[in-house]
């Protein structure tokens, strides 16, 4: 049995992971960290990342980036893998992830989503097929409208995957209205569309002279990203120091 500390315990995504993980015999919870103490769960919760005195062979970090430093100071002081789930990290703080990396097993992706880092697999494949037949290749990115940012991490992660294969040739277009004219032959169009509660729309679109090819994502709720998370966790236990994503997930698999 795998034991895991929830960091960020008491937030959605941290109470998510906690009844996913009460439901899979592969894995436990064995201590929570969150500033906020007062919701009822099953393992002891820890206000702090360095109050915690309970063994665990992987962290599962679902917080906010002012938390990340300390945490990563406690993973390589007590080399206890992390599964990396925060986001808006600073340049500085993706330089300190980097270097905990070359001291303990450190999982880092821009999205959790099985499904999601699947399509990048399946993208890059499609990219070598239709890219030198001449398609056009576009990205349509949906989200709730609240969130902040535009386009969305994953929008550029599948946008990436896909540049990977074109050895990083194309340039990337947010704003087509900027400047009046055709597209260029070698970018990938970026739209991002925000409003109600949708939770993530992700639409990447091959189109070539009489035919379109479309690869679609769709999560209808942040479980996804939480079963992903889950499944990081196992793989990551054990591992010897490096820096993974979820594609090393996929292929274990």
């Amino acid at each position: 049995m795998i034991r895991a500390i929830m960091h960020g315990c008491n937030g959605h995504m941290g109470q998510t992971i906690s009844r996913l993980v009460a439901e899979d015999d592969g894995i436990e919870i064995v201590a929570g960290v969150d500033p906020y103490t007062e919701v009822a769960n099953t393992y002891p919760v820890f206000a702090t990342i360095d109050a915690c005195d309970v063994d665990a062979d992987v962290i599962i970090d679902f917080s906010n980036a002012k938390a990340v430093d300390a945490l990563l100071d406690y993973a390589v002081a007590k080399q206890v893998p992390v599964v990396l789930c925060t986001t808006g990290l600073s340049e500085e703080q993706l330089a300190k992830v980097a270097e905990a990396s070359k001291k303990v097993a450190i999982l880092k992706a821009a999205n959790m989503s099985l499904g999601i880092n699947t399509l990048m697999d399946l993208l890059k494949k499609a990219t070598a097929v239709f890219a030198d037949a001449g398609f056009d290749i576009e990205i349509v990115e949906k989200h709730h409208n609240q969130k902040l940012d535009a386009p969305s991490g994953t929008a550029i992660a599948l946008a990436d995957s896909i540049n990977e294969v074109l050895d990083n040739e194309y340039e990337y277009n947010y704003d087509r209205s900027k400047d009046r004219k055709k597209r260029e032959k070698k970018e990938i169009g970026i739209v991002s569309v925000r409003g109600g509660n949708i939770v993530g729309e992700h639409e990447v679109i091959f189109a070539g002279m009489d035919e379109v090819i479309t690869f679609k994502h769709t999560a209808t709720s942040k479980g996804v990203f939480g079963k992903g998370a889950v499944e990081a966790a196992k793989f990551l236990a054990g591992k010897a120091a490096g820096m993974y994503d979820m594609q090393d997930v996929i292929a274990a698999k």
